[in-house]
């Protein structure tokens, strides 16, 4: 019995030098205990006078090699600790990471100035439902169902009276509903129609305005969006307004303003006209203002509405929409601030 553990002895003390890892002295730890546990069953096999002995004999020799797995575990701890930071070590002579910050995308910019430029006048911002009920965004804008305007807007409907809104116009009848005169509003939001080629996507945005008062003309239109073109172009942008139609503003007019690119000499922008066709606007029809409560012969008002990537594209020169919905960064990084 005493050879074995003699045995023993020297096995473990020479493997435990061997070892490297932690796992590694544990494993041998077990396999020492499972051994010394077979030696310890022969203790039945002695002599009653000898037992004493030989249990005396084998608790030193469990105590000394607990000592020393003891003592191997904090060398080999040490040892993985030092590897551990040799590899997780940072050359601080190295060019350091970084992250190049984003940049606002250019509907989001113009849209920033139209609100500066429109609250600069007085308006202010109401932000109406994408999805539509067919009266808020057709009905009470003059347009019933068997009126011929609605083939002008090719309507993505989700239920029979539900769609997503073709026009951010809805908005407007939900606050001529709620407030009185006078109102100066400004409606930007997402608009859907089924329209998609390079100057047309399926989802855009408008940026729509509308002014309800005593005494407000034809003129008072005209002056303001002199002012918003100046603004939002350059000091000498000019305004030009041509009749048009629309079922909810009577008389309707369509807006050029006078070519940025060549600056109304006619160019490749204008084809060779000056101008550019930008936004349509008019005085509101005095059937939208019966539909929400407005007594047409006290109140006036003008009405206006502009695609927000249209005025992206004339501003930076953007020949394509689809551009502005790609989410290439190299786009979007030429408008960093």
């Amino acid at each position: 019995m005493k050879e074995k553990i003699e045995t023993l002895r020297q096995t473990i003390t020479s493997e435990i030098e061997q070892t490297q890892t932690g796992r590694a002295v544990y494993e041998l730890k077990v396999r020492f205990q499972s051994e010394l546990k077979e030696i310890m069953s022969g203790m039945k096999d002695l002599p009653k006078e000898e037992r004493p002995a030989f249990g005396k004999i084998v608790n030193e020799f469990k105590q000394a090699m607990e000592e020393l797995f003891e003592a191997r575990s904090v060398v080999v701890k040490e040892m993985e600790m030092q590897k551990k930071y040799a590899s997780e070590r940072i050359d601080i002579t190295m060019p350091g990471k970084t992250r190049k910050a984003g940049a606002l995308h250019p509907i989001t910019l113009v849209k920033n100035q139209l609100i500066d430029i429109f609250a600069g006048m007085g308006f202010k911002v109401f932000e109406g439902p994408e999805i539509e009920t067919d009266y808020y965004n057709f009905t009470a804008l003059n347009t019933p169902k068997d009126h011929p305007a609605r083939d002008m807007q090719d309507t993505f409907y989700l239920a029979e009276n539900l769609l997503l809104r073709t026009q951010t116009s809805a908005g407007q009848i939900r606050v001529m509903e709620k407030e009185n005169p006078p109102i100066k509003i400004l409606s930007p939001g997402r608009v859907f129609r089924s329209d998609d080629d390079a100057t047309h996507s399926p989802m855009f945005h408008q940026m729509e305005g509308l002014v309800v008062d005593k005494g407000i003309t034809l003129c008072d239109l005209q002056g303001m969006l002199a002012e918003f073109a100046r603004k939002m172009f350059t000091s000498s942008t000019k305004v030009r307004l041509r009749p048009s139609y629309f079922p909810f503003t009577e008389p309707s007019v369509e807006v050029d303003l006078s070519c940025s690119e060549c600056g109304g000499k006619g160019c490749r922008l204008c084809k060779g006209t000056g101008w550019i066709e930008v936004l349509g606007a008019g005085m509101v029809n005095r059937r939208v203002l019966e539909n929400c409560g407005v007594d047409p012969d006290e109140y006036t008002g003008f009405a206006f509405g502009m695609g927000i990537e249209r005025i992206a594209m004339l501003k930076y020169g953007v020949n394509n929409i689809k551009t502005l919905f790609e989410n290439d960064t190299r786009f979007i990084e030429q408008f960093e601030e």
